[in-house]
């Protein structure tokens, strides 16, 4: 792939990965549980591994934290968003390394998401100095696992769907 070609699929994924950050932000769900969300961006981060591979995932990954963050947060939005998507890329990436019968997309995903909210409160401790916000942690586990089954149902749909159009033959070219 030429390195053109390379930096305009790098700049969709990023852009797609924005406006799902952003559409996310519109859905009620953390009314029950504050700070709960459905991981949405997650679903371009998966594909990315699979499709890149670790150095081009990392800058996708800040590039829309930042940036979701520049449109709709702030600097401490920032901090626990990109603390939660690189500790969770970097457990995605190592488990997609096991044989694909030992652990699916799906449960990549589902590690993913649970392995984002250990890196949020991990931040959250740090910030705030009170290791009693990590008593919050296993109501957060508890949601982040029909959301990582949902982003890594959806991740795999979308691999899917990709692998017969030619999108996936033209990254590889």
């Amino acid at each position: 792939m030429t390195r053109t070609k390379k930096l305009v699929i790098i700049s969709l994924f990023v852009s797609q990965a924005i406006v799902l950050s952003i559409f996310e932000r519109m859905i009620p769900i953390n009314f029950a549980v504050p700070g709960a969300k459905l991981g949405l961006a997650n679903i371009v981060t998966i594909i990315s591994i699979y499709i890149f591979g670790l150095r081009e995932t990392i800058l996708i990954v800040l590039l829309r934290t930042f940036m979701a963050s520049v449109f709709g947060g702030t600097f401490l939005t920032f901090l626990y968003s990109v603390s939660g998507a690189l500790i969770s890329l970097v457990v995605m990436y190592l488990l997609k390394k096991i044989p694909k019968e030992e652990f699916t997309i799906v449960g990549i995903s589902v590690f993913g998401s649970i392995s984002h909210n250990i890196g949020q409160v991990i931040m959250a401790v740090l910030i705030i100095k009170n290791i009693n916000i990590a008593l919050y942690l296993p109501v957060l586990i508890i949601i982040s696992i029909p959301t990582g089954l949902f982003v890594g149902y959806s991740s795999k749909k979308m691999l899917k769907y990709l692998s017969k159009t030619k999108f996936l033959r033209t990254c590889i070219i």
